[in-house]
């Protein structure tokens, strides 16, 4: 049992040991207190923090993979090919029959995969045509509002193809690209292989271009891939906007256009666009010589508003002109457009040649810079006679002396 006298006696033992030993005396247990100074504190830190890299860059590489959205120029086991795109062509029951013709310069059953999204079922000419793409007609869009002044409720219509196409597209059939553009859009498709292999489709990416007029951008965004020129979007950010596209829109009823859509949903999802100069909206009317002559050293992905425009060569009409184009095209796309210019001393002369479109000759030296502007040959998207444009290039006027320059179309 307990003894509390003998705990007492116990204790007092024990005082007097330590009491009789020098080293277990007061003066040993009470060390001095070290002060810790401001410049201690910071090589603690600066210690720490070194430890503290060391152990992140060693344990943990995976925290220096660049972010999901920057760009990346990757090589891949499996190389990008036409039948890893899928093009989605917005159109209506009116337009398909006259514009279809534009689609065949550029369309191939054997390689490219395509969809041709409709409002209601066109004339039957076209239905099964192997030339042609498969037709869909859109979901019913009614329950969306829609309140922009006297716009087009269409646009709802075509900026749900985003999500249609996704839907009928089964994740195991390879589609790494979505591509979308208009009826009236020409696509320079190889190139458009090109372009797009230079980024990971299996992160988020929103590729296109935004417009040649500055008015254009201004009233909409300069962030914004005008989809007349075509917008590409890898298919892991795809399946993503698809599901919430249906209830981003009903955010969006005030906007005018389909791409103003795409694009406000996207920056939901916080993707901005990553731009690519080959992608052509031609928010212009006219003759495009100034524009196709002096285009710039990148591949042409795209070509829209043919039917503003006027034939791209003498003597045919818009069809023939792109067909005439499309023969050099087959030949060597990625070369198309692409401005060579040549200084014959012995003559002087000055030669500036767009491969498979057109050769200039111009008297005397002239200036390298000055050639790379563009000669205003067009005239504004908008019309009237007091609109003043401004566009996003550089541009010089077309000369008026006959002997100053002798433009001449490839024929």
């Amino acid at each position: 049992m307990h003894n509390p006298q003998n705990e007492s006696r116990r204790r007092k033992r024990i005082i007097s040991f330590l009491q009789n030993h020098s080293s277990f005396s007061p003066k040993i247990k009470m060390m001095p207190s070290r002060t810790l100074t401001p410049s201690a504190l910071k090589n603690s830190i600066l210690l720490f923090s070194f430890l503290l890299i060391i152990y992140l860059f060693f344990y943990y590489p995976s925290l220096h993979a660049p972010p999901r959205l920057l760009s990346s120029h990757v090589v891949t086991a499996n190389p990008l090919t036409r039948r890893h795109l899928l093009f989605s062509i917005a159109s209506s029951s009116s337009s398909w029959p006259r514009r279809r013709s534009y689609v065949r310069l550029w369309y191939s059953p054997n390689s490219t995969r395509a969809l041709t999204f409709l409002d209601r079922a066109a004339d039957s000419s076209s239905a099964g045509d192997p030339s042609l793409p498969r037709i869909v007609i859109s979901a019913d869009t009614s329950k969306f509002p829609f309140t922009f002044p006297k716009g087009l409720r269409s646009a709802v219509r075509v900026a749900r193809v985003v999500k249609e196409a996704v839907d009928l597209t089964d994740e195991k059939a390879g589609v790494r690209w979505f591509v979308f553009g208009d009826d009236d859009t020409v696509f320079f498709v190889d190139n458009l292989v090109k372009t797009l292999s230079k980024y990971d489709d299996d992160r988020w990416f929103y590729v296109g271009s935004n417009s040649e007029g500055y008015e254009q951008n201004a009233k909409h965004s300069f962030g914004m891939a005008f989809g007349g020129g075509g917008f590409a979007i890898s298919h892991s950010l795809a399946r993503v906007l698809a599901g919430a596209l249906d209830s981003c829109l009903m955010r969006y009823a005030h906007l005018y256009g389909s791409d103003a859509r795409v694009f406000s949903c996207l920056v939901e999802l916080g993707v901005g666009l990553t731009p690519e100069p080959g992608f052509h909206q031609l928010d212009m009317r006219g003759d495009m010589f100034g524009m196709l002559s002096a285009h710039p050293l990148s591949p042409l992905l795209s070509l829209h508003h043919l039917d503003a425009i006027d034939p791209i060569f003498p003597n045919m009409n818009r069809t023939q002109a792109l067909q005439h184009l499309f023969k050099a095209v087959n030949v060597d796309p990625a070369r198309i457009l692409q401005q060579t210019v040549c200084y014959d001393q012995s003559s002087q002369l000055t030669v500036s040649v767009a491969w498979g479109f057109a050769v200039q000759v111009y008297e005397g030296n002239q200036l390298l810079p000055d050639l790379l502007s563009l000669q205003r040959t067009f005239t504004s998207w908008r019309r009237g006679s007091n609109v003043e444009s401004h566009f996003m290039f550089n541009l010089r006027d077309y000369p008026r002396d006959p002997y100053e320059i002798s433009p001449s179309p490839v024929l």
